[in-house]
């Protein structure tokens, strides 16, 4: 994180003319945002522990700038679908989720840069839904899936770059903490496995400002 934010300030000294994220702007950002989950699970059923797929989704990010430097945004997106696997056994089930993000941010720079990094801190809360074995998961007698909804924290890093007035390019990095508890019978009998996938998001976007 030091790292990236001694980079954000080298970066926030690039700037050009009539560029500007001003307070009480407001901008959209649209573009592919990729979950890679960096799961670890308790012990399931003598077998290991979960493991989830990557998935790519629809990202989008809404954003109010407070003032010149700081600014609000919300993340949203398109239901992430991961698949769910278990050791040898190989995929067990499907799960969504949806991980909307309130983010506080600090921009690098003032408001004439054409180039603006920023770092953010706040608190993500996902909800799971769709939860469902597959033909592998029943015939090894799984049943009744069920994910916990979590709240945690989340923080980021980006880097705005505008096109011109009104349009720019986006990259950013997330990282979320996600702990749930997923539940299920095992040959009729409750289990209940605490499970973290703290995942990190990589976005790629185009933005245009109101």
């Amino acid at each position: 994180m030091k790292k990236l934010a001694v980079a954000a300030l080298v970066l926030s000294s690039l700037s050009g003319g009539a560029y500007a994220h001003e307070a009480g702007e407001f901008f959209i950002r649209a573009g592919s945002a990729t979950a890679r989950p960096t799961e670890g699970s308790d012990n399931v059923l003598g077998m290991g522990g979960f493991n989830v797929s990557n998935n790519t989704q629809l990202g989008l990010t809404f954003t109010y700038m407070a003032t010149d430097n700081v600014g609000v945004e919300l993340l949203a997106a398109t239901p992430f679908r991961h698949r769910v696997g278990l050791g040898a056994t190989g995929d067990i089930a499907t799960v969504h989720h949806l991980p909307p993000t309130l983010m506080a941010q600090w921009y690098f720079g003032d408001s004439s840069s054409k180039v603006r990094p920023y770092i953010g801190a706040g608190v993500n809360y996902t909800t799971f839904f769709d939860e469902k074995f597959n033909d592998t998961g029943k015939e090894a007698g799984l049943t009744d899936l069920s994910l916990k909804d979590s709240w945690g924290m989340a923080g980021q890093v980006g880097l705005d770059y505008l096109i011109n007035r009104d349009w720019l390019i986006n990259a950013s990095v997330w990282y979320m903490d996600i702990d749930t508890d997923v539940r299920f019978k095992a040959g009729g009998q409750q289990q209940s496995i605490n499970t973290r996938l703290d995942p990190w998001v990589f976005m790629f976007s185009a933005g245009y400002r109101f």
